[in-house]
């Protein structure tokens, strides 16, 4: 194949939606993650643990996950519209993703309580929509700027 070939088959898309797909997935991931958390705390009549899990996700948002956010935002706007659709993030942040995917599949049969599970599971997945804020700010602010052009 040429390059123009492959160029025609990369799914190129403008920032925004780069913006837009990180935001979704920083959103959607962690409220999976909350509800699959508050199911486990339920199940075992143990809801009160999600009050320090939220408190613990907010810091775990604040002092880690924000800084990740924020640099994942600006590496996408210094990206030109039109860059590879599975470049929202760099591959070491896909090594990261699968790295988390593979811990939580090892916690879930780790045999570790339900109530602990799902603490962490609720401040985990809180963490991750409460950052994914930075990306939905980011894509908010270019789509108006798009619009009043």
């Amino acid at each position: 194949m040429t390059k123009r070939t492959l160029r025609k088959l990369k799914p190129g898309v403008p920032r925004r939606i780069h913006l837009l797909l990180a935001a979704t997935l920083w959103s959607l991931i962690g409220v999976m993650l909350v509800f699959r958390g508050v199911s486990w705390l339920s199940a075992v009549g143990r809801l009160w643990i999600m009050a320090p899990a939220l408190i613990a996700g907010t810091m775990k948002s604040l002092f880690i996950l924000d800084n990740t956010a924020r640099k994942g935002v600006q590496r996408i706007l210094e990206m030109v519209d039109g860059t590879c659709l599975g470049a929202v993030y760099s591959l070491r942040t896909w090594l990261l993703v699968l790295l988390m995917i593979g811990a939580g599949v090892v916690l879930r049969h780790s045999g570790l309580p339900e109530e602990l599970l799902g603490g962490l599971y609720v401040a985990i997945g809180w963490a991750l929509f409460f950052s994914s804020r930075h990306a939905w700010l980011a894509w908010h602010h270019i789509s108006d700027r798009r619009e009043n052009q």
